[in-house]
């Protein structure tokens, strides 16, 4: 298919709409523009022929006007100079001229149609191209800032991580502080006696109580048996 049998598609081609749709843009974009490159290096290859067509069509429709103005001429100048026979075989070639003028104003219109789509195609290929590299820049600074976005979202999950590390250190540390602090409690405990009795009567152990040997002597007496001095 020629590069003319592809102007409805290249005219009614949308870029963005194109890439909106895709999933991967970026992707797309490169072979979007590798399509597009080739499709404007052959927009310029066959411009030149179609404008030199065009030119020859314009060529030949002018000829066939100053022909036609030509044999109309000398028509009227055989007719003055008496020669009837001659002013017909002139006005038989205007018809024929005439006639062929029909076909040579659809080839001009044709050729002159071709040259405008090749000029369209030209300006709508060089306008995707620079639209297409516009969004390529712009894929590529949203995809550094999402690659780094990313990084920053794995530093926060580790910041994260290790916060909650700390936080059990932490519970272990306050864990550890209330077992110290529970066993200096119990060892003040065990520092108190649990019979206050038991612990004076160690204290006072071996020392003699008088009133108890009073009372031992007077018990000795009311049953005789003090002993007689």
């Amino acid at each position: 298919m020629g590069i003319l049998e592809r102007f409805t598609d290249i005219i009614s081609a949308n870029v963005n709409a194109l890439l909106d749709k895709v999933e991967d843009p970026a992707k797309m974009i490169d072979q979007y523009l590798r399509q597009m490159t080739e499709d404007l290096a052959e927009v310029k290859r066959e411009t030149a022929g179609v404008m030199a067509q065009a030119q020859k069509a314009k060529n030949d429709l002018d000829k066939n006007a100053g022909d036609i103005n030509k044999y109309t001429e000398l028509a009227k100048k055989a007719l003055l100079a008496g020669n009837e026979g001659d002013a017909k075989i002139f006005l038989a070639k205007k018809q024929e001229l005439e006639q062929q003028r029909q076909s040579l104003e659809a080839v001009h219109r044709a050729a002159q149609e071709n040259a405008q789509r090749m000029v369209e195609m030209y300006n709508k290929l060089t306008r995707d191209i620079e639209e297409l590299k516009r969004r390529k820049q712009l894929i590529a600074a949203k995809t550094a800032v999402a690659k780094t976005q990313d990084k920053l979202n794995k530093v926060d999950t580790s910041l994260t991580k290790a916060g909650g590390i700390l936080s059990k250190f932490d519970r272990m540390e306050e864990k550890a502080d209330r077992m110290f602090e529970e066993a200096k409690a119990m060892a003040e405990l065990n520092k108190i006696p649990l019979d206050e009795a038991m612990e004076l009567e160690k204290k006072y152990s071996g020392v003699t109580d008088k009133s108890v040997e009073d009372e031992l002597e007077a018990l000795k007496a009311s049953l005789g048996l003090t002993e007689q001095k």
